[in-house]
């Protein structure tokens, strides 16, 4: 379906650290369905990419910084994993304030990997179901989360995957669920 986000606008939020297959593939799959994307970050320039976690690999411009960005410009949300990519945005408070305003929008939202991390720091894993890296479990179950091993995950727009083997399932579920839009019950259910 070639044109199922034709017009739809999509960002990803990311920082260095970023795992390069989890940005590049789910991003290669919204614009392969007519969407446009937007690389947010928490600085200007550039962010260093990763591969498995430790090697550096290649680096991607920055189109806006996430304190200058409005949740309503868009129409979806992408978050890539890596091991330092969260941890470096769950310390930022415009990410953070970026996020849970983006969750009271209702649209839709792809996390894979550690990215839950940063839902975990803005309290936004609370009564859903989600899946991630193993590792990040015990923190989302902490959040108050429903943590399950599967390989794609929904839970009122919020879209999630355990780790770059899933990343076929993934951009699949991002595509559907972007093109279906903004949930009811995934904005009602927000906590700020």
């Amino acid at each position: 379906m070639a044109n199922e986000l034709n017009g739809k606008a999509i960002a990803i939020l990311a920082a260095d650290g970023v795992e390069q297959v989890e940005l590049e593939q789910p991003r290669k799959a919204v614009t392969d369905a007519g969407a446009t994307t937007v690389l947010l970050s928490i600085h200007e320039g550039e962010i260093q990419a990763t591969r498995h976690d430790i090697n550096p690999s290649d680096r991607f411009a920055v189109d806006k910084l996430v304190g200058d960005a409005s949740p309503g410009d868009y129409d979806g949300l992408i978050l890539p994993g890596g091991v330092a990519n969260p941890d470096n945005l769950r310390l930022d408070t415009d990410a953070i304030e970026f996020l849970q305003a983006w969750f009271k929008t209702g649209k839709p939202v792809g996390v894979i990997c550690h990215g839950p991390w940063s839902l975990v720091e803005a309290d936004l894993v609370r009564g859903r179901t989600i899946t991630s890296y193993p590792s990040i479990r015990t923190d989302i179950v902490n959040a108050g989360g429903r943590w399950v091993d599967e390989e794609v995950v929904t839970d009122q727009g919020l879209v999630s995957s355990r780790r770059p083997d899933d990343l076929p399932a993934f951009c699949a579920k991002l595509v559907e669920e972007f093109a279906e839009g903004r949930h009811e019950v995934h904005r009602e259910g927000a906590t700020a």
